[in-house]
């Protein structure tokens, strides 16, 4: 594919812009010349420094002759520490502009360098989600950001989200806030060639996560309680007419393209499609939320053991996202299916599953079926046991997922603890 695609978003409203250009070389030089730009901080990590994505990006800068720092030491599933590693670098760079070259751990570093670099006095835990954090709303004019993803699942170029392990606890939280959306996000499907099977594969399941969740979430108007001032409205509405749109939309492109992109490097058309397919998705997951396949997954990725995946060059176990998200969904939608069946039996059928004599009752058990087939088909490892977790972890990965209730209380079916033992218990083994 020769075209390069744009994505321009409005920092503080739903709208989006595509642009498309038919230029071979990096232009988006010109749009930090236009903001402005004349000091600017480009992330990435070790691995991507050295593949072309960022050999792109550099020719660029130096073609238009923009002054720049690189930051290559982005952690591949931040932390609290790595976060803290990149502020330090933001804040005594005095930079003016952004770039953010990478997958989600990238791009959800370079949000949080920009926002504490324009906050220079307030502490790590001010702007993280309460009740781990302090989570303050954002007040500071933010630098124009740049986010250039170079991986098909996060969505991270279009949302207000940034995620991180919290270490002290063994789990997951992060940042949200509008105001840390990236200015601008160039999606291009040529740089996600170079990624091997399983990332493609644990990225597009981020991306099918991501249209269920959002599209299954709590409806926007059973969201409570109202906030009093505009600045406190969350990042998460819940499902809404604007964001039903985009998850399903991106869920038709998973079912179609996903295994596709997986199977031949080679096919651009579903590389591309994908590759799109991960923005709508963040368009949709961005303004309505996800709720329990990821307020599960943070305990699940943040408690990890020895779990080291293939075709991740990293010095440090990882449970990746995508993956950590997936692996209980077949558990998660048979439960939430209670209520609104009929959205979870649209979205079996556009995952495949006949549904002309299904009952709607049996909405859940249908999409949890189909859900494991197409995981199944994919080689997804059998559940939490084959990445290292047994009944003896279930409390804590419970006491893992009770502070995630920016997330957890977006699904349409509340959740007790015991309730949260019984889908962890189910998640054990998937087939």
């Amino acid at each position: 594919m020769n075209q390069r695609l744009s994505i321009k978003l409005a920092r503080y409203s739903f709208s989006s812009q595509l642009t498309m250009c038919k230029c071979r070389v990096f232009c988006f030089s010109s749009d930090l010349k236009n903001l402005g730009a004349r000091r600017v901080c480009l992330m990435t990590d070790k691995n991507l420094s050295k593949l072309p994505p960022v050999n792109a990006v550099l020719n660029s800068l130096a073609k238009y002759g923009i002054n720049f720092q690189m930051y290559d030491n982005v952690r591949v599933e931040p932390t609290d520490q790595s976060f803290i590693d990149a502020i330090q670098f933001a804040r005594k760079g005095g930079f003016d502009a952004y770039v953010a070259v990478g997958g989600g751990s990238v791009i959800d570093t370079c949000k949080a360098a920009n926002l504490y670099a324009a906050s220079p006095s307030s502490e790590f835990l001010d702007y993280v989600n309460a009740p781990i954090g302090k989570g303050k709303p954002v007040t500071v004019p933010l630098k124009p950001l740049i986010a250039v993803p170079t991986t098909s699942g996060t969505g991270s170029e279009t949302t207000g989200v940034a995620i991180f392990d919290f270490k002290e606890l063994k789990v997951k939280t992060g940042i949200a806030s509008r105001a840390i959306k990236p200015t601008l996000g160039i999606i291009d499907p040529l740089h996600t060639l170079s990624m091997p099977e399983r990332i493609v594969a644990n990225s597009g399941f981020d991306v099918l996560c991501h249209a269920l969740e959002s599209y299954t979430a709590l409806p926007y108007n059973q969201r409570s309680p109202c906030p009093s001032n505009p600045i406190d409205r969350p990042a998460y509405q819940g499902s809404n007419p604007i964001s039903d749109v985009w998850a399903l939309h991106a869920l038709r492109i998973v079912a179609k393209y996903l295994k596709r992109a997986i199977r031949n490097p080679e096919d651009r058309e579903a590389r591309a499609n994908m590759h799109l397919a991960s923005a709508f998705a963040g368009i949709g997951f961005g303004n309505a939320g996800v709720h329990l396949c990821h307020g599960m997954s943070y305990p699940i990725s943040g408690l990890v053991k020895s779990y080291k995946p293939k075709d991740y060059n990293v010095d440090h176990s990882l449970v990746p996202h995508g993956l950590s998200v997936v692996l209980t969904s077949p558990a998660v939608f048979a439960f939430t299916a209670q209520i609104h069946p009929e959205r979870h039996l649209e979205a079996a059928e556009i995952l495949g599953a006949d549904i002309r004599t299904a009952r709607i009752k049996d909405a859940g058990l249908i999409l949890a079926d189909t859900l494991r087939k197409f995981l199944f088909d994919l080689n997804v490892d059998d559940g939490l046991a084959a990445i290292g977790y047994s009944k003896a972890d279930i409390p804590a990965l419970v006491k893992g997922t009770l502070p995630q209730e920016r997330v957890t209380k977006l699904s349409p079916r509340p959740q007790t603890e015991e309730d949260l033992s019984a889908l962890f218990e189910a998640s054990m083994k998937l087939y």
